[in-house]
């Protein structure tokens, strides 16, 4: 019995050490570079996926403007699609000679054409791809641009599905998700996007990597499936209108959160306000790699009436929305009144919980964080609706979140309509 005791306690030892030693060289290694360009247009959950996924893996990542313009922040201003407006860390113009690991290409229109319209961007992958780096595109961005440039020739690849027919004659078109051929990645849509970052994560690094990132994003288990709702004590989210809806953010909240909220419920034709509850419009995401521009501040938000208030996740970002009194007296004020208000990720453990806004209401979160709510006895779910209240667990089911408030908002066949056209369905 002793010696069996003795012999785990050794292995227990052993494990450490080999954990630890895999710790110390993981540290010692360069982090891995990577380059994410944006332009006008660009589909901003593909940037944001692409950006926040492979910073999750340990990468350097550099979001970059092909914008040429002066220094200073207003020259690193993104006006992206569907109303979004980011702040890139840096321009494509000064990027030139530096060496990266990665160069992935997010798509949208004209996003994508303002990528393939940048000669400097054209120089700097052509020349990483000479030197057989892993490239890849989404979206138009495989059609529009790296087919135009010639770089896809010989190669299987997907892109947005009613742009496969401007692939170039020289392209293998593969209509799937995401394509992996040699060192390129290529994939289909916004919908698609945490898959084709996770595809880039496994070749960056390995698939041992890729599974570690995925864990706590929560990703559906069956890609390209209808989403699924678990709805309680159902009711009509009246509307009079075009639907109102508010999306605070602060500096920390999760950006695929914030920006597949706003995206997705602007594609169904909701009038969608993202409100600042800090000092200034221009917040700081949880990934730090670009900054997001509120419409306005909460301030001025406040005076608006909404259909809907609905809080993105992250920690940092949740604990500042739970110490804003004012939002907090909002949300008090949408729940008492019967209208829709929602959280996803940490923000109905940390919002919603401490504040009473789930007294009487089944809910979930982010797993790690579930154990905050009284009641957690639908946690499992991935949508979780009560009433008037929504929430969500985590990143990966970022997109299923918005979704379900699509369908409360517009109905069942508009929900589908836009879960198609996003490439999520």
């Amino acid at each position: 019995m002793a010696a069996a005791a003795s012999s785990l306690a050794r292995r227990a030892v052993s494990c450490r050490r080999l954990l630890l030693s895999r710790a110390f060289a993981a540290a010692a290694r360069p982090a891995k570079r990577v380059l994410v360009p944006v332009a006008a247009g660009t589909e901003p959950v593909e940037a944001a996926a692409t950006a926040d996924v492979l910073n999750r893996a340990g990468a350097r990542v550099t979001v970059a403007t092909v914008a040429s313009a002066p220094a200073g922040d207003e020259g690193l201003l993104v006006e992206a699609a569907y109303g979004v407006k980011l702040v890139a860390g840096g321009r494509v113009a000064d990027l030139e000679g530096e060496a990266f690991d990665l160069i992935a290409l997010p798509g949208g229109m004209p996003g994508s054409v303002n990528l393939r319209e940048c000669k400097v961007l054209e120089r700097m992958v052509k020349m990483h791809a000479e030197k057989g780096e892993l490239y890849g595109a989404i979206c138009a961005a495989p059609a529009v641009t790296l087919a135009h440039w010639g770089m896809l020739k010989g190669l299987k690849a997907t892109c947005y599905p009613s742009f496969m027919e401007k692939f170039t004659a020289e392209v293998i078109p593969v209509n799937s998700r995401v394509v992996v051929d040699r060192n390129v990645v290529t994939s289909q849509g916004p919908g698609t996007a945490i898959e084709f970052a996770l595809a880039l994560v496994e070749q960056l690094y390995d698939k041992e990597k890729m599974e570690e990132v995925a864990g706590p994003l929560y990703v559906r288990p069956q890609h390209g499936a209808d989403y699924t709702i678990k709805e309680l004590n159902s009711v009509e989210w009246k509307c009079s209108g075009t639907p109102q809806v508010l999306v605070p953010v602060a500096n920390g909240s999760e950006e695929i959160e914030a920006l597949n909220l706003i995206d997705v419920l602007r594609r169904a034709g909701a009038n969608v306000t993202v409100a600042s509850v800090e000092d200034t419009l221009q917040i700081v995401t949880r990934r730090h790699k670009f900054n997001l521009i509120a419409d306005m501040m909460l301030d001025e938000a406040a005076k608006m009436e909404f259909d809907l208030i609905v809080m993105p996740g992250g920690l940092s970002g949740a604990q500042k929305f739970a110490s804003t009194d004012k939002l907090v007296d909002l949300l008090k004020k949408q729940a008492g009144s019967g209208k829709a208000y929602g959280a996803i990720c940490a923000s109905p453990a940390h919002v919603l919980e401490p504040h009473g806004l789930l007294k009487g209401k089944k809910a979930t979160a982010f797993p790690p964080m579930a154990h905050l709510l009284t009641d957690q006895s639908l946690c499992e779910n991935r949508v979780v609706i009560d009433g008037n209240l929504i929430t969500s667990r985590a990143p990966g089911t970022a997109t299923e979140f918005a979704l379900a408030i699509v369908e409360k908002l517009f109905g069942r066949e508009k929900a589908v309509s836009v879960a198609k056209e996003f490439v999520f369905m």
